[in-house]
């Protein structure tokens, strides 16, 4: 019932809600003396009457006006027990408890977001933790058992495998720097197209090698660069973008057909100094409703936690495993450092990720006297 009627919807603050119950109570009082006034019913009757009737009005008022309270305190209480789900009704309310009602679901929303982003991350870091591990222990087991010889070949495998957990740790610590902006940024202003050449250079050079993702970059994808203005230049910092470029490029040739072809695509952006870059590849693509994934962590283009690709999702190419996942989401935060913003954009063929730069911030004029 009290919910149904909402008595206090009208007034927008707790002080006028509190001024109307001592106006009520005024009222009424001064009807029952009137009342005793012209009857002849005892003032101390009609005062007892008016006592309890303010007492009432009183507490009907008071439970209304700490309903919240209490709703938050039990909230509280079951969030200390690790139960972030529930939520305060009160929040619908128009004076200062609604806003501290609304204020307070939105804490309790974050904070289960975290803790679910706690679980996953655990989860996650688990799962990518325990590949490697086993195949490192299987081999020195081997080692250990007489299986097989420690010989240079063995040796490399389980140099591989420590590798990979050394680029796992490496990119998660990189993210909790960049989640916690302790990263600075240097930006400087650089010409465009000797930066990105030498990028593709050292994609060009490490093929066959091991990719920053863990796998085996792939021998037969082409790379190309289109810079136009050729002089093109822009104002960033060359390390970090260096970092999102690389992590784009691994992405986008480990996803790369058969004797595909990777594209890296440099213009000049709407503002001073900003830079539009594109990274096309000819795969599969992206499928419209996972587009706002790809740049989560852990995600690993389409792959299943097991390891194995989901049907009508992007699938490695031949000769690439999933990597880490955690590349793209590297590059979305260095990206976001800069105020930029990344995106998968829309292509008649392939993936086409689009970085957008804004360029430096306009310098303040001082006034003139």
């Amino acid at each position: 019932m009290w919910e149904a009627l909402r008595p206090f919807d009208p007034y927008r603050s707790v002080k006028a809600a509190l001024g109307a119950l001592v106006v009520g109570s005024v009222i009424i009082t001064t009807l029952l003396v009137f009342a005793a006034m012209h009857s002849d019913t005892e003032l101390r009757v009609i005062t007892i009457f008016s006592i309890i009737a303010s007492l009432l009005i009183t507490q009907f008022v008071a439970n209304g006006l700490t309903a919240p309270l209490d709703e938050m305190t039990d909230v509280t209480r079951a969030m200390a027990n690790g139960d972030y789900t529930r939520r305060v009704r009160a929040a619908q309310r128009r004076d200062e408890f609604g806003d501290l009602a609304s204020a307070f679901n939105r804490m309790a929303a974050d904070l289960e977001a975290v803790d679910t982003h706690r679980k996953e991350l655990v989860a996650n870091v688990s799962h990518e933790l325990r590949t490697p591990i086993a195949a490192l222990r299987a081999v020195l087991e081997n080692v250990v058992d007489g299986v097989s010889e420690a010989d240079p070949e063995t040796m490399r495998v389980a140099l591989r495998q420590t590798q990979r957990l050394g680029r796992l740790v490496d990119q998660l610590l990189d993210l909790s720097r960049l989640d916690n902006g302790v990263v600075p940024l240097h930006a400087r202003r650089f010409e465009v197209w000797p930066y990105l050449a030498g990028i593709l250079k050292e994609a060009s050079m490490a093929k066959g090698a091991e990719s920053p993702s863990g796998a085996h970059t792939r021998k037969d994808v082409h790379l190309n660069l289109d810079v136009s203005p050729p002089e093109l230049t822009a104002h960033a910092d060359a390390e970090r973008l260096h970092q999102v470029m690389a992590n784009l490029i691994d992405n986008a040739v480990k996803h790369s057909p058969a004797h595909g072809r990777v594209t890296v695509r440099a213009r000049r952006g709407d503002g001073a100094g900003s830079l539009e870059l594109e990274v096309l590849d000819e795969g599969p693509g992206i499928p419209e409703a996972e587009r706002h994934r790809v740049f989560e962590r852990f995600n690993r283009g389409g792959l299943s936690p097991d390891g194995s690709a989901d049907a009508g999702r992007r699938r490695p190419g031949p000769g690439s495993d999933g990597g880490t996942g955690l590349g793209l989401a590297i590059a979305r935060w260095a990206v976001d450092l800069h105020g930029g913003r990344i995106r998968v954009a829309e292509s008649p063929r392939g993936c086409r990720i689009k970085v957008s730069l804004p360029g430096p911030a306009p310098e303040s004029k001082p006034a003139t006297p």
